[in-house]
């Protein structure tokens, strides 16, 4: 009788120091990022999005992914001139679409080496050197601020409970009084006993080593303890199952590619993962949010217009 095949033990993470200290942050994300940009290409698209689109009925994935990156600079009220940093900045899709789209300044920061220097070569080719800067770099070593917007896509994930309200604080810190974040974040169904609250050991010891999820309460609670006011959530769950399905089918169209950047047992951990965490999604047991929040100005001041859901400056 048929058998699932076993893991493949050379595709686990191999990791040391401290959980969620800058050394072993940085083997965890090598371990996911760093295994071929035309790997990625495969699986994403021309658009090197790699976190949840935002679909239209009948819309492409391209369209989708397009219309995220709108929908956050629209949130985040972007405009000629400003600042934005943008957290986990992978392939350098987001600091892409605003500073061409919205003329901004913007600074990309990413663990990994092989994503900052496809971005730096995706923005040269489209003459925008002058505008953007992509540094790897952890977000807690990023000192340059004051930024007028904060975009942190698909990275909070990777942070850790017990390190998230260093992450609140450190970027509230970096924004000026009236500055937005916009904090995307994938997340879970509370526990009855949060206590029990266990990391998959399959996602752990192949995918996202150390990654680990909160219930959006629990998101929403930490910004406001350093001092964030949260000013909107979206939920955008049936969104992201569209999205990985999207993916499962690039993926499984060009597999002998896929197998030969990555390997075998590689392309088969991407593809497991991808497809279970799509029935995660439609199933509810997986969520996915964008939160918005500002660092209150003067006199408590948000700077938001009073009809938030249009996203007009």
């Amino acid at each position: 009788p048929w058998t699932a095949p076993p893991p493949p033990p050379e595709e686990a993470v191999r990791r040391g120091g401290p959980i969620h200290s800058k050394r072993r942050d940085s083997q965890a994300i090598s371990h996911h990022y760093d295994v071929g940009n035309e790997f990625y290409e495969r699986v994403l698209g021309p658009s090197m999005v790699y976190s949840c689109a935002y679909w239209s009925p009948g819309g492409t994935l391209e369209e989708a992914q397009r219309d995220k990156l709108d929908l956050v600079c629209r949130k985040l009220g972007l405009k000629e001139g400003d600042r934005l940093l943008d957290v986990g900045c992978g392939w350098g899709s987001m600091v892409l679409h605003a500073a061409r789209e919205y003329g901004v300044r913007a600074t990309g920061v990413t663990l990994s080496r092989e994503q900052a220097a496809y971005a730096r070569k995706r923005i040269a080719e489209e003459g925008l050197t002058d505008r953007i800067e992509i540094r790897v770099q952890d977000y807690r070593d990023v000192k340059d601020g004051p930024y007028d917007a904060i975009s942190s896509i698909g990275m909070a994930e990777h942070v850790g409970s017990a390190r998230y309200r260093e992450y609140a604080g450190n970027l509230y810190a970096l924004l000026v009084p009236g500055g937005r974040l916009l904090n995307h974040q994938i997340a879970r169904r509370p526990e009855p006993d949060e206590e029990a609250y266990r990391i998959d050991e399959f996602i752990d010891a192949y995918v996202f080593p150390d990654g680990e999820l909160s219930p959006v309460g629990g998101t929403v609670g930490e910004l406001e303890r350093a001092g964030f006011e949260v000013r909107d959530v979206q939920a955008l769950r049936e969104h992201y199952a569209l999205t990985l399905r999207a993916w499962v089918a690039r993926l499984e169209e060009h597999w002998e590619e896929a197998v030969r950047l990555t390997s075998p047992g590689r392309a088969r951990v991407w593809l497991l993962y991808m497809a279970a965490s799509a029935l995660g999604f439609e199933h509810n047991r997986l969520g996915v949010n964008q939160v918005l929040a500002v660092r209150p100005g003067g006199g408590g001041a948000s700077g938001l217009p009073l009809r938030t859901r249009t996203w007009s400056a």
